[in-house]
This record gives structure tokens, sequence and C-alpha cells, in this order.
């Protein structure tokens, strides 16, 4: 056994270990505390930030703390700015930085001028009709400069149902880049019987940097025609937009891309493969439309998407849009309306009349359509199958979009009422569309309610919205008036409020 004595060295070195280690510890722990408390002190003040951003109310509510340390701690909060609204980012786009390039064909010239004369802009619009051969021009008509394209004869081209025309067309953009105007921002291609709404296109153009490689368009309304061709095509018939410095990097390659596709039907699909080539994929915007349909579109434009009209096109194979007019009338006539409101132009709004059990579609500056009983919003925004597919065998299914069938009941056939003037009253900034309702025979309706038969006209109260693009997309909502007088009923279309939605609300509810 150890004496005691032996022991007493062992415990004193122990202690000295003890001892050193404590020391250490206290003073890294005060040497970190000095640290931090430099730091706290060095580092910025938050209320020096830009951009800063408001703090939520406090909620007293959930605060246990006294009033005291309370506002003692909200003298020590910095105080916090909201920043302004971010606003969507568009370029400052114009008329003027817009080419068309029109494609069209000597034979049919004397007929399809016409459409282009009800939207072409003399001194405001820029572009070129591209032609197979010379044509007489007369003097003082509204109509762009008409050149001839350049040969295309050494281009191979197999396709056994289609045209050689599709291999000049399809140079549209490479030739009106090669004419050297100044200042151009986007070519703009479409058929000598496309209709473009120039401010809505102008619109669209100016959410996308032109400086970058952009090509805008939309597919087919035909779900067959897109499997034929391509979903990843824009329709040229319907319109697409090219930016310049895609048109020039496109230019530079298309000739040999021509070369490589002598079996493909049209121009649109040719450009879509030098596309592919050069890596660009299509950029949709659904106001390009190809209408690739036959027969009556009231169930189209009566029900378009929450998008601006850009483009209507294949004009010669669908009815007149306004019955008893002439084609070319009835686009002037539309575009009327476009002149007091080209950003509301066919936007869809939906209500209801509560007292007659009426459900309305308001197409703007188009046609007002009424029915008896109550469809649902989900309903009325599907197009009516008014019209036929481009192959007629076809049914329902051979279209890309949702759509519903025409009613064959008697007593729920709508009554349709055609736009047939629009004004702007300057004090109210408002427009006042009057709409008059367009008569056919129809079945007797046995239904024991309000007939929208009595009516002849019905007039639409809607402000002026250029700046609706601005925003969300978003339909307009419409309020019916409850009184009728003069066999005229009263709408009023505009921005929803807060809290407003399209819903039927029957007499118990309101």
């Amino acid at each position: 056994m150890n004496s005691p004595l032996q022991r007493m060295p062992k415990i004193r070195f122990r202690g000295l270990i003890i001892y050193f280690i404590i020391t250490m510890t206290l003073l890294y722990i005060s040497y970190s505390n000095l640290l931090f408390s430099k730091k706290d002190r060095k580092s910025p003040d938050i209320t020096t930030v830009p951009n800063k951003i408001e703090a939520p109310p406090f909620n007293h509510s959930s605060n246990t703390t006294s009033s005291h340390v309370q506002n003692s701690a909200d003298q020590k909060r910095p105080n916090l700015v909201e920043p302004p609204p971010r606003r969507y980012l568009r370029y400052d786009t114009n008329l003027k930085h817009i080419a068309f390039g029109i494609a069209s064909s000597s034979n049919l010239w004397e007929i399809r001028k016409e459409y282009i004369k009800t939207w072409w802009r003399p001194k405001e619009t820029r572009g070129v009709v591209w032609l197979d051969k010379k044509v007489v021009a007369k003097k003082g008509e509204r109509l762009p400069e008409i050149r001839v394209s350049e040969d295309t004869s050494q281009f191979k081209y197999l396709n056994k149902v289609g045209s050689r025309s599709a291999l000049r067309i399809t140079r549209v953009v490479s030739e009106t880049l090669k004419l050297g105007m100044k200042d151009i921002r986007w070519f703009v291609m479409g058929d000598d019987d496309t209709i473009f709404v120039v401010e809505n296109l102008v619109r669209v153009l100016s959410k996308y940097d032109h400086t970058q490689y952009y090509y805008i368009g939309s597919a087919s309304e035909s779900h067959i025609q897109n499997i034929l061709f391509s979903y990843s095509m824009a329709y040229g018939g319907g319109g697409f937009a090219i930016s310049y410095p895609l048109a020039k990097e496109l230019s530079k390659m298309q000739d040999k891309c021509i070369h490589r596709y002598p079996a493909l039907y049209g121009s649109d699909d040719r450009i879509q493969a030098c596309m592919a080539e050069l890596g660009v994929p299509l950029t949709r915007e659904l106001g390009f439309h190809q209408y690739d349909v036959v027969g009556d579109i009231l169930g189209l434009l009566g029900a378009h998407p929450v998008t601006p009209l850009v483009s209507l096109h294949h004009l010669d194979v669908v009815n007149p849009i306004y019955p008893g007019m002439k084609r070319a009338k009835a686009l002037a006539h539309m575009l009327e309306a476009a002149n007091e409101d080209s950003a509301s132009l066919m936007q869809q709004s939906i209500c209801y009349d509560s007292t007659r059990y009426w459900s309305i579609m308001v197409s703007w500056g188009y046609a007002v359509q009424i029915l008896r009983g109550v469809m649902s919003p989900r309903e009325l925004e599907m197009p009516s199958r008014t019209f036929f597919s481009w192959h007629k065998r076809a049914d329902y299914t051979a279209y890309a979009f949702n759509t519903r069938p025409v009613e064959r009941h008697p007593c729920q056939r709508p009554f349709v009422f055609y736009m047939y003037k629009t004004k702007t009253e300057p004090e109210t900034n408002q427009t006042v569309g009057l709409y008059y309702r367009h008569r056919t025979r129809s079945r007797y309706c046995r239904w024991k309610m309000a007939s929208p038969e009595k009516l002849d006209f019905v007039v639409v109260i809607k402000p002026r919205d250029e700046d609706r693009w601005l925003k969300a997309p978003r339909r307009d909502c419409c309020r019916a008036f409850p009184k009728i007088k003069n066999n005229t009923m009263i709408l009023y279309v505009g921005n929803c409020k807060d809290g407003e939605i399209s819903e039927f609300q029957s007499k118990k509810l309101l």
C-alpha cells in the first residue's frame, strides 16, 4: 500500500491540470463574447438598405409583454419602407418598328387586296406585298408597296399535293430583310387574307425583347392539322413574328435549309424546320388565329380566349362575321369597334339576369348572346361548335381546345345581337355600343318564362381599358340592368370589383 505522503504529489498534479482547464475555458468564453460584440457594432443598419420592406403590423393580442417593454421594443425596431410595386417589363415597341411581309398571288390579288385595305394604314404601317408576277396597281389605293418575289427555280419541290409557291413564300421574311428598312425590330408575316389588329400586335410584341431570338405565333385550331404538320409550328395564315436578330440568322442559312426539305408541303413548315435547326422554339400567343375551320365562327369569336385579338385568317371560307354584309365590309365594321377600344375587342364577359333566368355572354365589339336558363361560366367560356372542322368527317375531337355542342332544344338556342355601332363618350371615357337582334326562324318554345325574343336591341356600356393587358389576364364582369325599356336591354361591362364573380343569384339569395 502507498502511504498518504506518496499520494500527495499525484493529487497536487491533478489539481494543477483542473485549474489550468478551468482558466482556459473562462478565457475562451470571455474572448468569444468580446469578438461577437465587436461584430454586432460593425454590422450595417438595416434602415440604410434600399428597397426596404415594411414589416406586417404587430399582433398585440399574441404578445404577453408589458406595454412599457412593448414601447421600448417598437422604438428599437427599424422603420421599414414598402418597395414600389413591380411593373410588368415591357419594351417601347411601336408600329413603326414592325415590317410586314404579306404573301399573295397575282390570280387572287384583286379579291384579296380588299382584305388588306381594311387594316393597312398608309404612312403608319410599313411592309411589302410579295407576288409571283407583276400586277396592275391603281393609284390612290390604301395598299402597301408591291414587289415580285425572287426566282426559286433552283430549289426542288417534291410534295405531290402542294404548290411550288410555298418556296417563294418561305423566303418572304428574308427578302423583306434585304430591303434594308431602318429601325425595324420585328418582321411579321401573313397572307393576303390575314387581318391584323395592329394595336394588339404591338401590345403582344412589346412583351418581348426584340434583341433576342423570338419566333412568335400560334398553332392551328385543328388538332388534325397540327398532327399532320406540327404543334411546334406557327401557322403562316394566322401570322407570325420574327425578331430582327433571328431574321438575320435565318437569312444566312435559309436557302441551304430549304434544299434540305424538298418534300414539305408549305412555307410555314419550312420556316419551322429552319427554326428547329437554329434551335429556336415557338413562343405561343393565342391571339394569332389560323382558323382552319369552315362555316359560322360565332362560336369561336363569341368565346375568345383572354388574350388580345391579333389576327384572323381564312376569311374566304367562313361566313361573314356580321350577317348580311360582304366579308371585307364586315371586317371593316369590326375594326370600327377596334378604333374605340382595340384592347377589348372580342373580349368575353358573362353575367346573368336573375329576374328572368337568362344567361348572357358579351363579346365586346362583336355580339351579345342571351340564353334562357342558367349555364355556368365554365360552359359558356367554351366555344360552341357553330363551325365545322377543316376535315369535315371529324367530330368534336378534331379541335385543339375544348368545345361544347350547339344547343338543339328550341328553348335553349341563343338569341344573338350583333354590333351595329360603337362610340366613345368623351366626358366619361366610356364606350356605348348598340347591338341589334339577328332575326332567324326558330321552333316554338314551351317554357313558361321570359323570352329574349321581345328584345330588339342591347346597349353595352363599357369604360375604355387600353391598359388592360398591362395587368394579369382576367375576364371583365358584366352587370344587367333590371329594367327593360323600349325593347332594349342595358348591360354594363367593366373591371370586376373586389369579390365580384360571374354567378347566378336567385331571388332567394339576393
